[in-house]
């Protein structure tokens, strides 16, 4: 019984239990409100694994949420709450695109300056949060939750301004094609692109009918980088050491205010980054005015809670959150079930991670009754 204590102790088998109980809710929440639990998961898995280009989508969609949870991931290890992701990826989106759309290099010069632009403009907005948390003890969640405002606002202010707005449409001008770094990106709309694709359907639907570009592998490289980071370098344990005891740190020596601030420049610049590759890297070349926020930094959130924080964690939470969204979207579509269903099972899920510890300690007491009988 002590084995099997072990064994919910670790991450992985209690965010598997948690992900599982989720699915369990939904179901039941799908029988009693008359729709087909079996239906529903059958069109679940399809609206995923039938065609290549619905795997494709889903590992595309995964790239922001990776980076957004990794952002969040790395403030939480420095016991800092970054809900500011979500301000961090507007801002990079605003900065990539105008830095996009004012200049016109090569793409060896412009892809790069696009994305770092973005990067650069997340890194500022998570370094202010976290010089005012440093410097005159504000909490990170208030400002965090300012700077989102301020972010949504600035991008409505360029999607509507004179010289990016784009006649007739909700947003900017995109980006110059220099700036574009999806794969193929002019070769498949060409004619020479097209008639090729034509006699290749697994092609086709992957490089024609999907965004397709090296942001996943991108955004799992970074997820490597932050684990080593956090876990193999001096800097990523005064970070931790920081998280658990800041008073303890203190004492020992490390420059606390200087790793708060390191710890939100380096989350603003990963939530930058998610920014900065959505508008090189796929067909949303642009900022759009925004009535409400994206998610895209809310959802890395959740994305950091199902992963526990752990970097390399991001990246199959999410592949799990984006085939949740996106096979959300197919159920809806195709019988009819209400996207908040989608919604709750994220939810459950997350509920269920953060009750985690009481799993090993359910099998602890069941394990010391047992040892009682034993007697």
């Amino acid at each position: 019984m002590k084995n099997v204590a072990n064994i919910f102790e670790k991450p992985v088998v209690s965010t598997m239990i948690s992900i599982f109980l989720g699915f369990l809710v939904a179901f039941f929440i799908l029988f009693v409100t008359g729709y087909n639990p079996y239906e529903a998961i059958v069109t679940f898995f399809n609206a995923i694994f039938s065609k290549p280009k619905f795997i494709t989508n889903v590992i595309i969609k995964s790239s922001p949420l990776i980076l957004t949870a990794l952002s969040a991931a790395f403030a939480f290890k420095t016991g800092l709450f970054n809900i500011g992701a979500e301000g961090q990826y507007i801002m990079a989106t605003i900065a990539s695109t105008v830095v996009g759309l004012v200049f016109n290099f090569n793409p060896i010069i412009q892809i790069p300056l696009v994305i770092l632009s973005g990067v650069l403009a997340g890194a500022v907005l998570g370094g202010i949060v976290g010089f005012l948390k440093a410097k005159f003890g504000i909490h990170e969640v208030i400002t965090s939750i300012m700077f989102n405002w301020v972010s949504l606002y600035l991008c409505n202010y360029v999607a509507n301004s004179a010289v990016f707005h784009k006649p007739e449409s909700n947003g900017t001008y995109p980006i110059n094609k220099s700036g574009i770094s999806m794969l193929f990106y002019e070769w498949k709309f060409s004619e020479q692109g097209r008639k090729f694709l034509k006699n290749n359907q697994f092609l086709n639907e992957v490089l024609l009918k999907t965004d397709l570009s090296l942001n996943f592998l991108i955004a799992s490289a970074v997820a490597v980088i932050t684990w080593i980071i956090i876990y193999k370098t001096t800097i990523g344990f005064e970070l931790r050491a920081v998280g658990l005891n800041h008073y303890a740190a203190m004492n020992a020596g490390i420059r606390v205010r200087r790793n708060i601030v390191f710890s939100m420049l380096v989350a603003g610049a990963l939530s930058g980054l998610a920014g900065a590759l959505t508008i090189s890297g796929t067909s949303n070349n642009s900022v759009q005015v925004l009535s409400v926020f994206e998610n895209n930094g809310f959802n890395g959130l959740a994305v950091a809670l199902i992963a526990q924080s752990s970097p390399i964690g991001c990246i199959f939470a999410g592949l799990i959150f984006s085939s949740l969204i996106y096979a959300g979207q197919a159920m809806q579509f195709k019988i009819g079930i209400p996207s908040e269903i989608i919604n709750i099972v994220i939810g459950v899920i997350v509920f269920f991670i953060a009750i985690t510890r009481i799993f090993p300690i359910i099998v602890e007491k069941l394990c010391r009754r047992e040892s009682r009988n034993a007697q």
